[in-house]
């Protein structure tokens, strides 16, 4: 049996040889305004058992973590049909790139791309009769904490410096890929990015995507089983922008990063865990949050592979 509380605190101590390796992200102004020294980690596992250990009960801006919740509203809503408007394949390339969607037509490379997530972003205002309280019903619902909530604040930040995403969404309006207005698709891309979550918070919505022989029932969202199974799929080679792939070589657990300092991660049928330090490498991933998680793997001989 796993004593999964004194593993964290290890793997707490070891990461501190990390500390002040890399650099929050400084081209979104409020985040670069967050106290980069901090360290959380929490694992949720199915059993009930929950493991925490540092700043795991601070709140940060989630964002294109929740990217994996907004694809589990399009699969809901869109079905097999999602797929005519986006690819399922890892990029290879930074998660902004204007090249590889001008040379693929408008049709993103996969869904945590940012042109991808554009995409979803407009799917949700089309078919949402509330976009934002529809939206936060669901997150609210799959984290099981009424409080979360958007971070108005770091979405006008992100929004103000929004150059790159704005030519994507140009980029994508005239593939004819994105149906509303693009300030809309935007703005409401910027909010789910920046919804706000604990690594206890975010550790214990992700469980579902851990558990996917109990049906995946959420307010506002219904997957089936097989449809859980394929967005771990897409979360294994595509969650991690272009370093992927070294993710599944050094931790071999499906999970999504964040430019927050955020990774959601699960290993099937076992747990779910989160880890936040807002310095990030050169490709935009926790510094310190891949250590934890390869660490986590290493000592618990835990991983799908």
């Amino acid at each position: 049996m796993i004593d999964y509380q004194k593993t964290i605190e290890k793997i707490s101590e070891e990461v501190k040889a990390y500390a002040g390796r890399g650099k929050q992200a400084d081209y979104i102004p409020a985040l670069a305004a967050v106290n980069p020294d901090q360290f959380g980690l929490c694992l949720h596992t199915l059993e009930g058992g929950c493991y925490g250990t540092g700043q795991s009960n601070t709140r940060f801006s989630i964002q294109s973590i929740s990217k994996v919740f907004n694809l589990a509203l399009c699969l809901s809503i869109e079905g097999e049909n999602l797929w005519q408007r986006m690819g399922k394949e890892p990029s290879g390339n930074a998660f902004n790139s204007l090249v590889q969607l001008e040379y693929e037509k408008g049709i993103p490379r996969n869904p945590f791309i940012n042109s991808g997530a554009i995409v979803m972003a407009d799917i949700l205002l089309s078919h949402l009769k509330n976009p934002e309280e529809d939206y936060l019903r669901f997150i609210r619902s799959i984290s099981g904490e009424p409080t979360i909530d958007f971070n108005r604040p770091v979405a006008a930040s992100e929004q103000s410096c929004a150059y790159l995403n704005a030519a994507i969404a140009n980029l994508l309006k005239y593939h004819h890929n994105i149906k509303n207005h693009i300030h809309d698709v935007l703005e409401f891309y910027f909010l789910t990015c920046s919804i706000e979550m604990t690594c206890e918070e975010l550790s214990r919505s992700f469980l579902p995507f851990a558990n996917h022989r109990v049906p995946f029932t959420f307010e506002g969202c219904s997957l089936t089983s097989s449809q859980v199974k394929r967005i771990n799929a897409i979360m294994q080679t595509c969650g991690f922008y272009d370093e992927a792939g070294e993710f599944s070589y050094l931790v071999g657990l499906p999970g999504k990063s964040g430019v927050g300092g955020g990774i959601a991660a699960i290993y099937p049928s076992r747990y779910a865990v989160a880890v936040w330090s807002p310095r990030l490498n050169e490709k935009g991933n926790s510094v310190m949050g891949l250590k934890a998680l390869e660490l986590l793997t290493s000592e618990t001989s835990e991983s799908i592979f």
